[in-house]
C-alpha cells in the first residue's frame, strides 16, 4: 500500500511538474516572438542558446529550404526586426526528456498590416540553469487551404511588468472593445449585440440587452459591479443626424436597458467611482465634447469647449480627474483634466494620433491606443497601431505592445484587470 502510495505522490509531482515547465515554454515561445516584433534584441537574444550543431530550417510552401545556424539568434541584426504584429500559437503538442523538450505546434504570424502567414513548427528546447532556452526550430510555412469569409478576431492580455502578450482566443467574426468584469470575463460588443466571454471556459454568450440591439463598441461596468452603461443607436429618433447613438444603463447580468441621455449623438466613456455619474462624448451643433450626467439622467453638464474632438473621458479611480483625447492641438493627444472640466494639461505631444486613455485602478499608470499614422480626427479601423504606457508619477511612456493591426474596437473602452497588472485587446487579420 505504501509503494502504491507513494507511486502516486510521485506520478502527481511529475504531472505538476510537466504543468509547470509546460507553461514556462509556452510563455518562452509568447515572449521571443513578442521581442522580435518589437525589436528588443536583449528579451529576444535571453529566449534562444546557441549549440554547436544547433539549425533553423525554414521550408516556404514552394518547397524552398533555408538552414542558418541557431548562433544567429544571439547576435540577429537589428534592422530585420521589430517589424510589429503578433505570432499565435496553438496545437502545442511536448515531449520531454530529462531538461530537453521537442515541442510541435501550429503558428499563425499576423503582420502589421494586417495578413497572415501560417506554419507548422518543431522547437527544439534546453533547460539550462533552471530556464528554458530554445536551441533549433524547423519550420514548414504553408497556405490556407480556403479562403477566408471574415477577418480573424484575436483577444489578447497583456501584463504591464514584462509586456508578456498572451492571445487568449480566436475567432472568425469581428468582435471589438472588451471590458474586464473582476469575475474573470471579458463584456465586448459584435455587430450590434454585447457578449461574455469567459475566460477560463472560453465560452461565448449573448447578454440580452432587450430592445437595444444596435450597440457600438462604447460600454463599460460601473465601479460597484451592479451596472453595465451602453451606447446604442435609436432608430426612432426624429433627429436628422446621421447616427443617433444614445447612452443606456442596464443590469450588469442583462435586462432591459434605461435611457440616460436624450439628445444624440451620445457615446459612453467613463463612471465616476460612486457609480453615480456618466462621463461621455456628445456631438451638440457641430462640435463634439465632453459631457457628464447623473444615471438618473436630467440635464447634461458640458465639461469642454474647444473647436476639434474631446472624446474618450474616463474617470481616474478617486474621482478627481477625467483623461481624454483631443485634438485641440491640431493633433490628437492624450490629456487631463479636472472632474469639473477644469485645468486641462496636456500629457502627450509625439507624432502619434492618440486615443482612449484608461487609468488603472490602482491610479498609477494610464493606458491608451496610439496609431502610428496621423489619424486627424478619426480612429478607424485597418491601422497599425500600438498599445502605451504612461507612468502617471514620472510621465515616463513605454510601448505595451508591437505595432499591430486594429484601431477602431482594439481599446475603446476601460480594460484593465482588477488587480492593475494587465489590459485586454483585440486585433485582427484579414487574408
Amino acid at each position: 500500500m505504501k509503494k502504491l502510495l507513494a507511486f502516486g505522490l510521485l506520478l502527481f509531482f511529475n504531472q505538476v511538474a510537466f504543468s509547470q515547465d509546460s507553461l514556462a515554454i509556452i510563455h518562452l515561445l509568447e515572449k521571443e516572438g513578442t521581442a522580435w516584433r518589437k525589436g528588443d534584441v536583449q528579451a529576444f537574444k535571453d529566449c534562444w542558446a546557441a549549440r554547436p550543431k544547433g539549425r533553423i530550417i525554414n521550408t516556404s510552401a514552394d518547397g524552398t529550404t533555408s538552414i542558418i545556424p541557431s548562433s544567429f539568434m544571439q547576435n540577429p541584426p537589428a534592422n530585420i526586426m521589430g517589424n510589429g504584429g503578433f505570432s499565435v500559437h496553438s496545437n502545442h503538442d511536448m515531449s520531454f526528456s530529462g531538461n530537453t523538450a521537442w515541442v510541435s505546434h501550429d503558428e499563425v504570424s499576423i503582420s502589421k498590416e494586417g495578413k497572415e502567414t501560417l506554419s507548422r513548427e518543431v522547437q527544439l528546447i534546453e533547460k539550462i540553469g533552471g530556464e528554458w532556452k530554445i536551441v533549433g526550430r524547423s519550420a514548414h510555412f504553408y497556405n490556407r487551404p480556403e479562403p477566408k469569409k471574415d477577418t480573424t478576431n484575436y483577444f489578447h492580455t497583456v501584463d504591464i511588468t514584462d509586456g508578456h502578450v498572451e492571445t487568449i482566443y480566436s475567432v472568425g467574426k469581428h468582435f471589438e472593445a472588451p471590458n474586464w468584469h473582476p469575475d474573470n470575463y471579458l463584456i465586448l460588443n459584435s455587430y450590434g449585440k454585447l457578449y461574455k466571454f469567459d475566460l477560463k471556459t472560453k465560452d461565448v454568450s449573448v447578454i440580452n440587452s432587450d430592445f437595444a440591439i444596435y450597440n457600438n463598441n462604447d460600454h463599460g461596468i460601473s465601479p460597484d459591479l451592479k451596472w453595465l452603461a451602453i451606447s446604442n443607436v435609436d432608430r426612432n429618433d426624429p433627429s436628422p443626424k446621421p447616427y443617433k447613438s444614445k447612452v443606456y444603463v442596464m443590469p450588469i447580468n442583462g435586462g432591459v436597458p434605461k435611457q440616460v441621455t436624450s439628445e444624440v449623438m451620445s457615446f459612453w466613456h467613463g463612471w465616476t467611482p460612486d457609480s453615480k455619474t456618466l462621463a461621455y462624448c456628445g456631438e451638440r451643433n457641430g462640435n463634439y465634447d465632453v459631457y457628464s450626467i447623473s444615471i438618473d439622467g436630467g440635464q447634461e453638464k458640458r465639461l469642454t469647449d474647444t473647436e476639434g474632438l474631446d472624446d474618450g473621458p474616463d474617470y481616474s479611480p478617486d474621482g478627481k480627474y477625467i483623461y481624454f483625447h483631443s485634438y485641440r492641438t491640431g493633433h490628437m493627444q492624450i490629456w487631463r483634466m479636472n472632474a469639473d472640466g477644469s485645468d486641462p494639461i496636456q500629457l502627450t505631444n509625439d507624432e502619434n494620433s492618440n486615443w482612449f486613455p484608461h487609468p488603472s485602478p490602482d491610479g498609477k499608470w494610464i493606458a491608451y491606443i496610439a496609431y502610428v499614422s496621423d489619424e486627424k480626427q478619426s480612429h478607424p479601423f485597418g491601422k497599425q497601431v500600438k498599445l502605451r504606457l504612461m507612468n502617471l508619477e514620472s510621465k515616463v511612456i513605454t510601448d505595451l505592445t508591437p505595432v499591430f493591426y486594429g484601431g477602431q474596437g482594439t481599446f475603446n473602452v476601460p480594460s484593465w484587470s482588477a488587480d492593475s497588472k494587465k489590459v485586454a485587446f483585440v486585433s485582427y487579420s484579414i487574408n
